[in-house]
Formats: C-alpha cells, sequence, structure tokens
C-alpha cells in the first residue's frame, strides 16, 4: 500500500510538472503518449487505493497562467473525460444522438455578448477563474465586437494558429517556438497588441454555452453560431451512435489528419490538417440531456467524451543518430530497424532537440526503443528500452561545417545550433515558403525533402532550386523517391519558371512582408518600380503613403532590397524566372460592404484568387465558409448539392454563377502582362 501511495505522489508531481510546461509555453518534459500512459496508472492506483492525494490532476483542470485582471466563469469549463476506444463511446452515447467535432490544441477562451456587443474576453484559467483578455479581441481573429443576437450569449472556443502562420512568423521573426500550441500560449501574455496581431491568432468556437433561446439541440446551438457570423469547429452528427457508425465517422475525421483521400469527408474544410488537433470531440446533442450528469474529479460525466487515437507502438534497435540541420537547429534524427506502423514503414523518427535526447536517455547503435506514429501521422520514440553507448554530439555542423554550440532557450530548452549565420540549413523555413502553393507553387518539394537537399549541398540559395535537374539521376535514387517522383519534381520547378509578381513577391520572405502586404505594394507600383524604388529610397518611410504600409513595414522592405546580397540573389532567381505582372485594377465600390464565399472552379478569372482580388479591389471581403453573415456565394454549379449549396439555401442566401456575377458587378477578369526585370 505505501509503495502504491508512494507511486501516486511521484506520478502527481511529474504529471503536474509537465502539464504546467505543456499549458504555459514551456519545455516539453514528456510526450502526450508519456502523459496519458501516467494519468491512467494514477487513476488506477487511485482506484485500487481509494485514496485520492492532494494536487492530483484527476481531480482538477490543468490551468493556464496568463498574467492579469483575474475574472470569475459564470459557468466553469471543466476537462473532459478521455477514452482511446470507440466501444467506450458507444457505451457513453446511450443509443443517444451526438455530434463529432475536433479537439482543437489550442487554448480555450470564453466570449460573452450581452444586447449584440462584446463584452468579455476570458481564458480558461483553472475552469472557475481565468484572466481577462478583452483588450486583445480585436486582434484575435474570429471574435467579431458585434452580433446581430441582443441577449446573453456566451461562447466557449479555441485560440489556435495554423501551421502555416505559425511557419510564416518563424520566418519573418527569426523566433524559436516549439509549435503552434506554444506560440499561441506566448502570444496571449504580450502587452503590445500590434504584435499579437502578428501572430494571427484565430478563435473558433466549438461550443456555445448560453443563450436566451430554447435551443436544446447542440447542432441548432451550433447553427445559432453560424447565422450570427461565428466559423464554428467543424462537425459531424451520429444520429445512430452504434461502434460502427461512430468508427466510420471517426475515420472520416482521421482521414484529413493523414491526407488519406479515399474516404469521403462531406462538409470538412480541413481544419485537421490546417490547425493542430489531439483528437476528437464527443457531445450529445441534446444539452438538457448533458446537464444531468454529476461531476466527477475534474469533469462532468455527460458535458462530452474526448477521443484520443491510439497509438500503435513498437519496438526496434538504434542504427545510427543522423544530424539534420535545419532552421536554427541541427536536430537529432534516430534511424532504426524499420518497423510498420499505422498500416506503413516506419525507419526514422526525430529527436526533436539535445534536451529531448537527455529525457529519453538515447544512447548509440544498438540501443533498444520504442516508437509510435503519434496522432497517426508523426513518427516519435517515446521510450529507450535497453541503452547501448553513449550519444556523441557533432562539434562541426553538418552542412557548412563551422562549430557547432550547444545553447539553451528561455523555456529551458537545451539545443544543437550552427555558429555561422549564413549556413544555408538556417534558411529552410524561407526556402519551404519559396516553394510553397503561395510563392512559386512548386508541387512535391516539402520541407523535409528540401532539409535533404539542403543537407546534401545542393540548395545554397533560391535559384539553386531551378539547378536541382543537374541532380535528377541522384535524387531519383534517393530513398523514398524514384525515377517518377524525380520526374514530377523536375516538371513542377519548370512550371514556376512563369510566376505572378505577388507569388514572387512573397516568396522572397523579406521580413513583415505577408501576402496581405505584396498584395497593397503591388497595387500601387508594379514589381520592377516596387524594387528599383526600394534600391533608390533615401527615407525609410518612401512607401508609407500606401494604406496598411507603416513605416516599419516600409523601412523593413527598403532594406531588405537595398542589402546587395539580397539583391544578387534575387538577380540570380530572376536568370530562371519570368516574373507575370497584373496591372494594379483601379479600386471601386461595386462590391462595397459584402461577403462572398467563392466555391469549385472559375472559367472567366485565372482562379479563385484572382476573383477574391477583384472583389476586394471592389470594397467586398471573401470569407472561406457560408454564414448568416455571407451576402452571395459564388459557384458556377448552382444547382450543386454540396454542402456551401445546401447551407447557402438554409440561409437564403442568393448563389451566383460567375456570368451572374460578372453581369451584377461589371467586371471582366484580368489578364496578366509579362514584366522583364532588372
Amino acid at each position: 500500500m505505501q509503495e502504491k501511495v508512494q507511486r501516486m505522489q511521484l506520478l502527481i508531481e511529474e504529471l503536474n510538472q509537465a502539464s504546467d510546461a505543456y499549458y504555459n509555453g514551456k519545455a516539453e518534459l514528456m510526450s502526450d503518449h508519456e502523459w496519458d500512459a501516467r494519468f491512467d496508472e494514477l487513476k488506477r492506483l487511485e482506484e485500487e487505493t481509494g485514496e485520492i492525494l492532494p494536487d492530483s490532476p484527476t481531480q482538477k483542470v490543468s490551468e493556464d497562467h496568463v498574467e492579469g485582471q483575474k475574472e470569475e466563469h459564470e459557468f466553469p469549463a471543466l476537462s473532459l473525460a478521455k477514452t482511446k476506444q470507440v466501444t467506450d463511446l458507444e457505451k457513453w452515447a446511450e443509443g443517444r444522438p451526438i455530434w463529432i467535432s475536433w479537439k482543437l490544441d489550442g487554448l480555450t477562451l470564453v466570449v460573452t455578448y450581452d444586447n449584440g456587443q462584446l463584452t468579455k474576453v476570458v481564458t480558461r484559467g483553472n475552469g472557475h477563474i481565468g484572466t481577462n483578455i478583452t483588450h486583445l479581441s480585436k486582434v484575435i481573429s474570429g471574435i467579431p465586437q458585434r452580433i446581430s443576437e441582443k441577449g446573453h450569449v456566451v461562447i466557449r472556443g479555441e485560440a489556435v494558429i495554423s501551421y502555416e502562420d505559425f511557419n510564416n512568423f518563424l520566418i519573418e521573426s527569426g523566433e524559436d517556438y516549439a509549435n503552434p500550441r506554444n506560440l499561441a500560449s506566448g502570444s496571449l501574455t504580450l502587452k503590445d497588441i500590434e504584435e499579437v496581431r502578428r501572430r494571427h491568432i484565430q478563435w473558433i468556437p466549438f461550443t456555445l454555452v448560453h443563450t436566451d433561446r430554447d435551443l436544446v439541440s447542440w447542432g441548432e446551438r451550433m447553427s445559432f453560431l453560424e447565422k450570427n457570423g461565428f466559423s464554428t469547429v467543424e462537425h459531424e452528427s451520429v444520429d445512430n451512435p452504434t461502434t460502427a457508425n461512430i468508427q466510420t465517422v471517426v475515420d472520416r475525421f482521421t482521414a484529413i489528419v493523414t491526407g488519406d483521400t479515399t474516404l469521403s469527408s462531406p462538409n470538412r474544410k480541413g481544419q485537421g490538417a490546417s490547425f493542430p488537433v489531439d483528437g476528437l470531440v464527443v457531445c450529445f446533442d441534446d444539452t438538457d440531456y448533458a446537464q444531468t450528469g454529476s461531476v466527477t474529479g475534474h469533469h462532468a460525466t455527460r458535458a462530452g467524451m474526448a477521443f484520443k487515437w491510439q497509438d500503435e507502438a513498437a519496438e526496434t534497435e538504434l542504427d545510427h543518430i543522423e544530424w539534420s540541420c535545419a532552421a536554427s537547429t541541427i536536430s537529432p534524427v534516430a534511424v532504426f530497424r524499420p518497423v510498420e506502423l499505422e498500416g506503413t514503414t516506419v525507419k526514422r523518427a526525430s529527436l526533436c532537440n539535445i534536451s529531448e535526447c537527455e529525457r529519453l536517455n538515447i544512447g548509440s547503435k544498438g540501443t533498444r526503443i520504442s516508437v509510435i506514429k503519434a496522432n497517426k501521422i508523426i513518427p516519435k520514440v517515446i521510450h529507450v528500452i535497453e541503452k547501448a553507448g553513449q550519444l556523441e554530439i557533432p562539434a562541426q555542423c553538418p552542412v557548412c561545417h563551422h562549430e557547432t554550440k550547444i545553447v539553451e532557450s528561455e523555456s529551458g530548452t537545451r539545443k544543437l545550433q550552427c555558429t555561422n549565420p549564413t549556413c544555408p540549413a538556417k534558411q529552410l523555413k524561407k526556402f519551404a515558403r519559396f516553394v510553397s502553393k503561395e510563392g512559386m507553387n512548386i508541387d512535391g518539394i516539402s520541407e523535409q525533402t528540401l532539409s535533404r537537399f539542403v543537407n546534401l549541398g545542393w540548395i545554397q540559395e533560391y535559384a539553386d532550386i531551378f539547378r536541382l535537374r543537374d541532380h535528377i539521376r541522384e535524387i531519383a535514387h534517393l530513398d523514398g523517391f524514384g525515377e517518377r517522383s524525380a520526374s514530377n519534381i523536375m516538371r513542377s520547378i519548370d512550371k514556376a519558371r512563369h510566376v505572378e509578381a505577388q507569388r514572387f513577391l512573397y516568396a522572397l520572405s523579406i521580413p513583415m512582408v505577408g501576402i496581405d502586404v505584396c498584395k497593397r505594394l503591388l497595387s500601387t507600383y508594379p514589381l520592377e518600380e516596387l524594387v528599383m524604388k526600394a534600391r533608390e529610397a533615401t527615407e525609410t518611410e518612401f512607401f508609407s503613403h500606401i494604406p496598411g504600409i507603416g513605416p516599419e513595414k516600409s523601412s523593413t522592405f527598403i532594406s531588405w532590397f537595398k542589402n546587395d546580397d539580397n539583391f544578387q540573389i534575387v538577380s540570380r532567381l530572376l536568370e530562371f524566372v519570368k516574373v507575370l505582372q497584373t496591372q494594379p485594377q483601379r479600386a471601386g465600390q461595386k462590391c462595397e460592404g459584402m461577403t462572398f464565399v467563392i466555391t469549385g472552379d472559375v472559367h472567366h478569372f485565372k482562379n479563385r484568387n484572382e476573383l477574391k482580388a477583384y472583389i476586394e479591389s471592389q470594397g467586398g471581403k471573401v470569407a472561406g465558409s457560408v454564414s448568416g453573415s455571407t451576402s452571395f456565394l459564388i459557384n458556377n454549379d448552382v444547382t450543386s448539392t454540396s454542402g456551401k449549396n445546401k447551407k447557402a439555401q438554409e440561409l437564403n442566401i442568393p448563389i451566383l454563377s460567375e456570368d451572374d456575377f460578372m453581369e451584377r458587378f461589371g467586371s471582366t477578369a484580368p489578364q496578366p502582362e509579362q514584366l522583364s526585370l532588372f
């Protein structure tokens, strides 16, 4: 008995320390897999001994520590019970209709409206008392200042940062964060509102906590939120919750995470691919019934159930540690005897940093390890079964061969870094942005592939990507590639030799110059003139007269192009690339005050982005989903039975074909003009 109590005390200490690190942006102390295993062990020991010790995480909500004015929640924000078994979900549902949605991995914010006005935004805190951050609401996307509903409305949602925005922030800021959740957590503690805006935090509602209306259906409550202009978490109903029916829906959500396109995913916007998720949430459609459960420990028994994917583990043997230089960190990668996980062969897993290696007690060749695919995606070493030898940390960078050093971040994470500020590997995030869809749109070259090419010495600057044909035979023989993959990459590279000016400018990864800034600059000056004026400018605020381009962005843009090294990088790139310039469109007011949603293919405009640009130039807005605030849905298949068409019909929103739009709002698609630079 005493041994069990001592074990419980140790588990409580480890779990609380790890939870504090997770919720407050510190270095990771244990993986999700390890946390769940320890939590389950503690819960089992509590049941066996009948004793619950002080500070047990089974009895409380994990707490964020955002500084500021504290505020008591009107409705406690408790945690959910969790399971990894679909059969548990069937048992919990008791045959009643349920809804399944994403479990977004961010920070929960509770948002309150009264008489149509936003009155407060409060962090979850410990579930009973949070921190008032209402002053940040205007720079968190998805929190409108006003809604049409005039009663008392309380909504819970998750503050998240997309993977794309996270990567762009790392490129443009040079700062070091482990993941989007850490960045979101750190951002809510900032006093500089404009700095918070730069982080592109989005708030996605996942439940309507209270409304004065008599809405007892969870589905109706989510529709209520959408009619009031909110973009809610993706959700799907299961009217007859058997294990088979629940599994079917779970599989559809899982397919988004794994990238499996073989499963049909109706009405799915892909939040699970765009944002960090750590499972699914299941709740009853009958909200009255959901409130009848008892409160056990730190959750209400019928408030909802969290479903986490079961991690399939395999034991294997370490062959060697490969040191891969990416961005500012030289990361250790475990290369081991291949094992089958989640239907795929896995033989490599990133060890992230020195701290993770020390935490796991990683050795050298012959070390026995346990491996999983976390959330069915990312290979991860979770445990060292038997250590052999000692980990050797390289004294030289594997890419440029300069001296390395171990640095410790503010959060306590120890990382290996190259001391050469111009090491090509430190530009990896920039290379990834260069080939991205928003940039040069070079399909088939992922960040992981870029990292391999950089570590092989094939890429040192942007122009080298267009020289990869010199290595086509070597690419074809790389592990995981082949002649077809190599040929596809070459075709994508050749296609990117003609690129629109906005994509080209964005692809250069100029600090503080995102898509919106590129658009604003190019709406005033053609690219060639823009660059020349930056080179010749005598005042750093030269471009600050352009709406949305303040002194700081103007100064950064000018400084970047005045740097001769940057200018030469661009000049060498233009030996391979022809830039197409669309002449700036004269702004009008034909779409003033209207919100459009575009879906399906377009025929008159070159692509949907061009149609979006025209709408915005005429004072309109373009949203990603249909809601009560949508003015028109544009779809050339007007009679389609797609989710967006159905939603528009339910809300009596007009559906326009592209011809209808052009006739009504007077546009012809702009024609690009080829621009010769320098």
